[in-house]
């Protein structure tokens, strides 16, 4: 079933030609209840995003065409960077030794108090440019507050995940602020005022409108994956968030992508940043990219059975465009003795978490998700990406197909294409 005339080991290269058929599928909206805030707030959604039309062929790609395009000098170890001694030991600990390019880059700046947008692929530890050097910063001025606002719930519960690692037995403290959860817990524990609060711009929004988060007490402000935020309609809930936090602060945006609204936001809000720019909008590096055809729609999931039955496939992420989709997916994978578990919108979010982690600890080794899971995620080990649905754009492809292939492991990603 795989492409006999792609290059690689699953047949030769694409002949480049257009597909487009995909754009006729109905877009759904995928947000009314997967980013926090009301259920029946809608911010807006992929109705209102332009499609693209995408050569199938930028889905074939060996790793080894785009290896050394560009090698990047690091400068630095972590133990140059001016942190105080406990965060020191905190990174030996956790083996964080050489930084990647875009955390060589930034964190001096960062640590210099300086405005920062940094441009990366998912994957390439954004989040240790952000955390390190503001738990740095409020370790040696606990009157920092820093405010940082994700895309999704999964994308915060994670960053608050790399905090706790970074922090441990530094006295500083966190709260996660996300939908799907009980907001009574979540109103407690900011009146503990932590120094660090982590959310989705929703429930973020609805709790700052309730007087419980007081914005003007944030003098750090961290926008991670800013692009996916703009995607899902956030603009306006981002723009009155940071109009709320005290001015002059620390500003810092982090995305892969930067379309003109957010041009707009960076001259609005930032002062005199500096951009650190690191091959943004480039497949992973050690990602091999194929293509999967099928015939008829009703043979695809024939397809989708012979590639997951293949040895190499360990820990495989689907992605599939809707929610019922996901489902009916994930019901036949298991009907075919699969072990397969689903993510989407329409989720709670414990069954959100619980479907993760079974995921992480090699309990099933099949995810099928929805584009929620395109960004922030950090799973070890996933072997597969599979697009069983076409992307909408080029960049939810990068983004993706980043969920594999992180770090210095090689990952692959299908897409399937009829």
């Amino acid at each position: 079933m795989y492409n006999k005339r792609s290059k690689n080991r699953f047949g030769q290269r694409s002949n480049g030609s257009n597909f487009s058929g995909y754009q006729k599928r109905k877009p759904y909206n995928k947000f009314s209840r997967s980013s926090g805030g009301n259920r029946k707030r809608h911010y807006g959604n992929k109705r209102n995003r332009k499609q693209q039309t995408i050569d199938i062929s930028r889905f074939v790609k060996k790793s080894a065409e785009i290896k050394n395009l560009s090698v990047i000098e690091i400068k630095h170890k972590f133990t140059d960077f001016k942190f105080c001694e406990q965060l020191q030991t905190n990174l030996i600990r956790l083996k964080f030794i050489t930084p990647t390019p875009i955390q060589d880059q930034a964190i001096p700046y960062v640590l210099n108090n300086k405005d920062v947008v940094g441009l990366a692929n998912t994957g390439t530890g954004k989040t240790g440019v952000f955390l390190l050097p503001l738990i740095n910063k409020v370790f040696h001025d606990k009157t920092q507050q820093v405010l940082i606002v994700a895309p999704t719930r999964e994308l915060a519960l994670q960053i608050d995940n790399d905090f706790r690692a970074f922090a441990q037995g530094m006295q500083i403290y966190s709260s996660v602020i996300i939908g799907g959860t009980p907001i009574a817990k979540q109103l407690h524990s900011l009146k503990r005022r932590p120094h660090f609060v982590i959310g989705t711009p929703g429930r973020l929004k609805d709790i700052a409108d309730r007087k419980a988060l007081k914005l003007q007490y944030f003098n750090n402000v961290v926008l991670d994956e800013i692009d996916r935020m703009m995607d899902m309609g956030f603009i306006k809930p981002i723009t009155e968030l940071l109009q709320q936090t005290r001015s002059p602060r620390q500003t810092l945006f982090f995305s892969a992508t930067l379309p003109d609204p957010i041009k707009l936001l960076i001259n609005r809000f930032l002062d005199d940043p500096v951009t650190i720019n690191i091959n943004s909008g480039q497949t992973a590096d050690n990602v091999d990219q194929d293509i999967v055809r099928f015939k008829e729609n009703s043979l695809k999931f024939e397809a989708l059975k012979t590639v997951l039955a293949k040895t190499d496939c360990k820990k495989v992420l689907i992605f599939s465009e809707t929610k019922r989709d996901v489902e009916k997916l994930t019901n036949d994978l298991n009907h075919c003795r699969f072990r397969a578990a689903s993510i989407h919108g329409d989720k709670r979010q414990y069954q959100r978490q619980k479907a993760l982690n079974l995921f992480r600890d090699n309990k099933i080794n099949i995810l099928v998700a929805t584009d929620v899971a395109a960004r922030g995620l950090d799973i070890k080990d996933i072997s597969h990406v599979i697009n069983y649905t076409v992307p909408q754009t080029y960049d939810d492809y990068i983004h993706r197909i980043g969920r594999t292939g992180r770090g210095s492991k090689n990952g692959q990603a299908l897409t399937f294409v009829r």
